[in-house]
C-alpha cells in the first residue's frame, strides 16, 4: 500500500513505507484428507516435505468446493446431485477433516514485521509455518479472525510453507429435515443453515474449510489495527445544498510487537484535513489511541437508496515513527451520516432516522450469497445492485448464516442499502418453539451454543470488522429469539456500547422494541401467496421483519438446475385433495413453494414454459401489491417491512427476486415498481388512485393521468388532474370504482396510471391488468397478437438501448420479457441489469429499456430477445 498524496505541506515530510504490502494467499493451495497424512504439522509444514498425492485446493473455500473443483463430487446445486454426496453426520467428522498447505515467498528485513491474517476458518484449526505451530491452543469458531506475527518464523531464503488442519463443527447435527436439522449444529458458533432449512438441503461438509481470506501484511515497528471511524451529523439535513459541518471521531489500536518502545504520531486524513497525536507505545503491547474530533465543513452526506446520493470519502490512518517514517497505514472508505431512531406512538414501532430524516424502510431478507461460501466482489456487487434496482433501502442479514463480509458492506455502501445485521441465532435451532425434529428440549436448546464466551468474543471481533461501514444501521441479537441472558447482557451493556455505540440494537428480529405485537402470532409473516386486497386492507405487524410470497423463475431459469426429464410443471389437484399440487420429485427436493390455484385465472398451465410465464404474472402482482399496501399506510400502520426473502444461496424454488445464477424474474420488477420513491398506484379494495412520496420534498405541478384499455387496445380516458403531495406521505386522490366495474365486467381491463411533469414526461407509470367480474383473466386468454417492433443498439461498451414499439390500433403488447443473449448460443447473458422488464407497450407507444452488462468472452456477439403474453419471440442483433 502506498501512501495517499496529502494536500497539506506538513504531510509531505512523511517518508513512505517502501516495503509496505498487503496481499492475499488465494492461489496455489493444496489439500488432502487428514487420514492420508501420517506426520505432524511441524513436519509437513517444512518447505522440504513432499506433498505427494495432494490435490489443488480452493482457498478461500471449503472442503466441498475443493472436492467439486477436483470432480470428486457432482454439482450439489443441480437436480438430485446433493443426495449423492456423503453427509458428515453419516461419515463422521474425520472424513471432512482436511489439511491445507500453501508455499509462498516472503522475508523480513530491518524493522519489518510480517503478519498472517486468517479472516475465517470453520470450525477449528491448528496453524503451522515452517515447522512451527503458531497457535498455542487450537483455534475454535467460524466467526473469529486470527492474526499471527510470523516475522520470527520466516525462512531466511524466503521460501515458506503454511499448513493448516481444519476440523468440522462438533457436533455436526443430524440433517433430519428440520430447520437446522436436529438443532445441534447450533451448539457451535457457525452457520446453522448447513444442516438444512425449508429453503435449502443440507450442506454435506457443514462449510468446513478456510472459508474466508488469508492475507499477508507487512509493516514496520507499529501495526495499526481495527480503526474506528464515527461520523456525527447533527440536526435535520437535506440531501442537497450547503451543509453545516459534520464531526469525525477516530480511534485505533496500535500494536508494538518489538522489544523496544516506539514513539511516533498517529495521523488521520480525510478530504485534505488532518488530525494527529503524538504517542509512545511500550514494547510488546497493544494500545488504543483516540484522536481529537475533526470538523468536516460542508460535507457530502451519505443517504439510503431513494433519498439521496452515496458519496464516500477515502480516508487514511497512519502511524509515523518519530513523526516521519510511515510504519503502517489503513485506508477506510467513509460515508458521512448519522443513524438515529424514534418510537412512533401511532404505529407502535420504531422509525429509522438518518441525518435527522425519517426513512420508511423497504427491505429484503438476505441469507448468504452462496451456500458453499464462494464469495466474490463481483457477485456481491451484482446482488446488492439488484436490491438497489428493486428500490429497496435495507437488507437484513438473517441470523442462521453469518455476519456478512466487508465486501458485502462495501457494495451496500456503494448502492445505499442500509443493513440490519443479525448475530448467529435462530428461534428454530435455539429453542423458541416445541419441535419434534429437535434432539434436545427447549430448555437445553435455549442454552446453545456450548461456549458462550466464544460467542461474545466472536461478536466483538465481527463488530470491529464491519463497524466503519456507512450502510450498517441496526444490530440484531438473533432471528426470532434473543441470545441467552449472559450473551444478551454482554452485547447490550459491553460489546456494542464499547466497540460501536452508534447504532440501534434489537434483541431479536421481531422484538417488541422494534415492532410491538398486539395481534398475537410470531410477529412476522405470512409467507405465501395472498389476495392482492389483503396487502391493503389487513393490518399486520407495524415493522414486519419477514413477509413474503413465491418466486419461481421461468423455463430458462428452471432448466439451469432441473434435469430435462423433470421439467414437468406442478399440477393443481383441487382444494379438497392433499397435497393440492402434484409436484415432480426434483421440484420437491428444491423445496418448491406452491402456486396452487393462483395460476388458474390465467388458464391452467400446460407446459413448463406456460407455467413459468403465468408464474411471473403472479410474481409481479404479489410483490408490487405487497410494497404498495405497506407504503399506502406508512406512518399510520407501518414504519417498514422486510420481504422474506429476496434471494437464495442455493437453487431453491421459493422466495427470490432473481435465481442463484443471477437471472432476475418478475418479482424484481414488480417490487421495483411498487417501491418507487414517488409512485402512483391503484387500491384494489376501494378502487382509489393513491400517490406515495418517500422523498423529503413536496412534489407539485404533476399531472395525474388515468386511462383504461380493453383487450383490443381501445383506450378510455378516465381522468387527468393536476396534483401535489407533501414529503413522506401517502395520499388518496380519486375513486374510479364505478368505471372499473363497468370496464372490467366482461373480459377484464388494463389500467394505466401516470404522473407526468409539465413537459408531459412520465415521472411514474404503473400498469395493471384487472380481472373480470368473476375474478378470471378471461380477456387475456383470448387476446390477439400484437406486432411489437424491436430494435437494439449499443450506446457504450456494456450498454445497450432497446426500443419497443407497438403500432396504433393494435392490442396492448402485454408483459414482455427483454433478455440480452449470446447470439450464438441464445443463452441469456448473466448478470444483466435492466432499467425495467416484463414491460407492456400501449398501442401507438414507444418504450425504451436500457441494459447494462460486463462485456466478455461468454457474451460473444450480443443480441436481444423479447417475448410476451401476446407477442411472439423475436431476436435481433445489437447494432454497433
Amino acid at each position: 500500500m502506498s501512501p495517499h498524496k496529502l494536500l497539506l505541506p506538513l504531510l509531505l515530510l512523511a517518508t513512505p513505507l517502501l516495503a509496505q504490502q498487503r496481499y492475499e494467499l488465494n492461489t496455489g493451495w493444496q489439500a488432502t484428507p487428514k487420514g492420508k497424512v501420517s506426520v505432524e504439522g511441524t513436519a509437513l509444514s517444512q518447505p522440504t516435505y513432499a506433498l505427494s498425492g495432494w490435490q489443488p485446493a480452493v482457498v478461500p473455500g471449503t472442503v466441498l468446493t475443493t472436492q467439486l473443483v477436483n470432480k470428486q463430487v457432482p454439482d450439489p446445486f443441480y437436480g438430485m446431485n446433493n443426495k449423492q454426496i456423503p453427509d458428515i453426520y453419516k461419515t463422521g467428522r474425520d472424513y471432512y477433516t482436511y489439511w491445507f498447505a500453501k508455499d509462498f515467498t516472503e522475508k523480513a528485513s530491518g524493522d519489518e514485521q510480517v503478519w498472517l491474517h486468517l479472516r475465517g476458518v470453520n470450525y477449528s484449526c491448528d496453524v503451522f509455518l515452517n515447522g512451527q505451530k503458531l497457535n498455542a491452543q487450537t483455534h475454535h469458531g467460524m466467526f473469529l479472525r486470527q492474526t499471527y506475527n510470523v516475522t520470527p518464523y520466516l525462512a531466511k531464503d524466503g521460501k515458506n510453507r503454511l499448513a493448516v488442519i481444519v476440523y468440522p463443527p462438533d457436533p455436526v447435527g443430524n440433517p433430519n429435515g428440520g430447520q437446522g436439522g436436529d438443532g445441534t449444529i447450533a451448539r457451535n458458533n457457525t452457520t446453522q443453515y448447513t444442516a438444512g432449512w425449508d429453503w435449502i438441503q443440507p450442506i454435506r461438509d457443514r462449510n468446513t474449510g478456510i472459508w474466508d481470506k488469508v492475507t499477508i501484511e507487512k509493516t514496520q515497528q507499529i501495526n495499526v489495527k481495527n480503526p474506528h471511524i464515527i461520523t456525527r451529523v447533527p440536526g435535520k439535513r437535506k440531501p442537497t445544498g450547503p451543509q453545516a459541518p459534520a464531526t469525525v471521531q477516530v480511534s485505533a489500536e496500535l500494536e508494538n510487537p518489538t522489544a523496544q518502545k516506539v514513539a511516533g504520531v498517529l495521523r488521520y486524513t480525510i478530504d485534505g484535513r488532518t488530525v494527529d497525536q503524538k504517542v509512545t507505545i511500550p514494547a510488546r503491547t497493544t494500545q488504543q489511541v483516540s484522536l481529537k474530533d475533526l470538523s468536516l465543513p460542508n460535507p457530502k452526506l451519505w443517504w439510503p437508496n431513494g433519498y439521496g446520493d452515496q458519496p464516500l470519502y477515502e480516508s487514511k490512518l497512519q502511524f509515523l515513527v518519530k513523526g516521519k517514517t510511515v510504519s503502517d497505514e489503513e485506508t477506510v472508505q467513509v460515508g458521512v451520516r448519522e443513524i438515529q431512531r424514534e418510537w412512533n406512538t401511532t404505529t407502535q414501532s420504531m422509525e429509522v432516522h438518518l441525518n435527522g430524516q425519517k426513512i420508511f424502510i423497504k427491505g429484503g431478507n438476505w441469507i448468504i450469497s452462496d451456500a458453499m461460501l464462494r464469495f466474490t466482489d463481483a457477485r456481491y456487487d451484482a446482488e446488492i445492485r439488484f436490491h438497489r434496482d428493486m428500490n429497496l433501502n435495507l437488507i437484513r442479514v438473517w441470523g442462521g448464516a453469518l455476519v456478512e463480509r466487508p465486501e458485502f458492506y462495501q457494495a451496500c455502501d456503494k448502492y445505499g442499502m442500509l443493513v440490519m445485521q443479525d448475530f448467529w441465532m435462530s428461534g428454530d435451532a435455539n429453542g423458541r418453539w416445541v419441535d419434534p425434529m429437535k434432539l434436545e428440549d427447549q430448555w437445553t436448546r435455549r442454552k446453545y451454543p456450548n461456549d458462550h464466551q466464544l460467542f461474545i468474543k466472536s461478536a466483538a471481533d465481527q463488530v470491529k470488522m464491519v463497524r466503519n461501514h456507512a450502510s450498517l444501521a441496526i444490530w440484531c441479537g438473533g432471528n426470532e429469539i434473543t441470545p441467552p441472558k449472559d450473551i444478551l447482557t454482554a452485547l447490550e451493556d459491553s460489546v456494542l456500547p464499547k466497540l460501536d455505540g452508534t447504532r440501534w440494537f434489537v434483541p431479536y428480529s421481531n422484538s417488541d422494541s422494534m415492532s410491538y405485537n398486539n395481534q398475537g402470532g410470531n410477529g412476522d409473516g405470512p409467507y405465501g401467496i395472498q389476495n392482492l386486497r389483503s396487502f391493503w386492507e389487513h393490518r399486520t405487524y407495524p415493522f414486519n421483519s419477514e413477509v413474503g410470497s413465491v418466486g419461481v423463475g421461468d423455463e430458462e431459469s428452471l432448466a439451469r438446475f432441473v434435469p430435462p426429464a423433470n421439467m414437468v410443471p406442478p399440477r393443481y389437484l383441487g382444494a379438497d385433495k392433499k397435497p393440492t399440487e402434484a409436484v415432480d420429485s426434483v421440484w420437491q427436493y428444491h423445496l418448491y413453494i406452491g402456486y396452487e390455484d393462483h395460476l388458474l385465472p390465467y388458464g391452467a398451465p400446460k407446459t413448463v414454459r406456460d407455467f413459468g410465464l403465468k408464474a411471473q404474472l403472479v410474481n409481479y402482482d404479489q410483490y408490487r401489491a405487497l410494497m404498495e399496501g405497506f407504503s399506502s399506510h406508512m406512518w399510520e400502520w407501518y414504519t417498514g417491512s422486510i420481504i422474506w426473502k429476496t434471494q437464495n444461496p442455493w437453487t431453491a424454488l421459493r422466495g427470490q427476486m432473481y435465481d442463484y445464477y443471477l437471472d432476475p424474474n418478475a418479482c424484481l420488477y414488480g417490487l421495483r415498481t411498487g417501491s418507487e420513491p414517488l409512485h402512483v398506484m391503484y387500491n384494489p379494495v376501494d378502487s382509489a388512485v393513491v400517490l406515495v412520496n418517500n422523498t423529503f420534498e413536496t412534489k407539485r405541478n404533476l399531472m395525474l393521468v388515468v386511462d383504461a384499455y380493453d383487450m383490443a387496445g381501445k383506450k378510455t380516458s378516465l381522468t387527468q388532474v393536476i396534483v401535489e403531495i407533501n414529503p413522506s406521505q401517502a395520499k388518496k386522490y380519486l375513486p374510479i370504482a364505478g368505471a372499473m366495474r363497468k370496464l372490467a365486467r366482461e373480459k377484464g381491463t388494463f389500467l394505466m396510471l401516470q404522473l407526468q411533469d409539465l413537459n408531459k414526461q412520465p415521472v411514474s407509470q404503473n400498469f395493471y391488468w384487472i380481472p373480470d367480474a368473476k375474478g378470471q383473466y378471461s380477456g387475456l386468454q383470448t387476446m390477439n397478437k400484437a406486432p411489437l417492433g424491436l430494435t437494439a443498439r449499443q450506446t457504450a461498451p456494456g450498454k445497450v438501448e432497446v426500443t419497443l414499439t407497438n403500432p396504433a390500433n393494435q392490442p396492448v403488447a402485454f408483459f414482455n420479457r427483454v433478455s440480452l443473449v449470446n447470439q450464438q448460443t441464445q443463452k441469456r447473458v448473466l448478470p444483466t441489469f435492466y432499467s425495467d422488464n416484463y414491460v407492456s407497450v400501449l398501442p401507438g407507444e414507444r418504450k425504451t429499456v436500457t441494459l447494462d452488462y460486463t462485456p466478455g468472452a461468454e457474451v460473444g456477439t450480443p443480441a436481444v430477445s423479447v417475448e410476451g403474453w401476446n407477442v411472439a419471440k423475436q431476436v435481433v442483433p445489437v447494432a454497433q
